[in-house]
């Protein structure tokens, strides 16, 4: 049984300061999809791997404290935390979804997609991880959501397309704001973000070439 020693807690409550509110997932909807909170996926990865919460948390620069609420679904990391933790783990963000099986030709309905939560942002996996030249990622940001802090992932082409709602991206310190249909073109190296600033939910999908996410 892993322990979380109660002086940890201010240290946590610092890093938790510019951390996405915690949004809690559950397949009691019924609607099929692979949902997984990403905290229990986090988990499940390390203790397969047989590291302690102190390793990982030390490998990427977070608190022991901090990590066991994110793996307990406490808090919710911002996308630049969650792949430091990743890494920590030899994985990509990438790896925390969980596939359907696969097979050409391969259909699959929305809800049925991998799911990960990341607070007020739901990410799903449009492209299988057998796909491997191009890999497209569908985001649902609630009212108000945002990905985090800027962050970078490997060196690709990148296409961030607005489906719905209204979005302000931001890349290497650069403000745009985007309705639907408007699409924005960067390299997956340079900083980058996503805020919904609408006052409904926004859709994005975010095309990756190769895959780096």
């Amino acid at each position: 049984m892993e322990h979380v020693d109660d002086s940890s807690t201010s240290a946590v409550a610092g890093e938790a300061q510019n951390e996405a509110p915690v949004s809690e997932s559950s397949n009691s909807s019924g609607d099929g999809g692979s949902q997984v909170h990403v905290g229990t996926r986090l988990r499940e990865l390390r203790v397969g791997r047989r590291m302690t919460l102190k390793v990982v948390a030390d490998k990427a620069g977070v608190s022991e404290g901090f990590l066991s609420q994110v793996e307990r679904g406490r808090t919710a990391p911002s996308l630049k935390t969650l792949q430091a933790v990743a890494h920590a783990l030899g994985l990509e963000v990438g790896d925390l979804f969980v596939d359907p099986d696969f097979e050409l030709p391969h259909f699959t309905p929305k809800a049925a997609r991998a799911v990960v939560e990341i607070g007020s942002l739901t990410k799903r996996r449009v492209t299988p991880s057998a796909v491997t030249t191009l890999e497209v990622l569908a985001g649902q940001f609630e009212v108000g959501g945002s990905a985090g802090s800027p962050y970078t992932h490997g060196d690709s082409d990148e296409v961030a397309i607005v489906l719905s709602g209204q979005i302000r991206a931001e890349v290497d310190g650069k403000e745009f704001d985007m309705g639907p249909g408007d699409n924005l073109i960067y390299r997956s190296s340079m900083t980058h973000t996503f805020h919904n600033i609408g006052d409904t939910e926004a859709e994005v999908l975010w095309v990756v070439c190769p895959p780096s996410w």
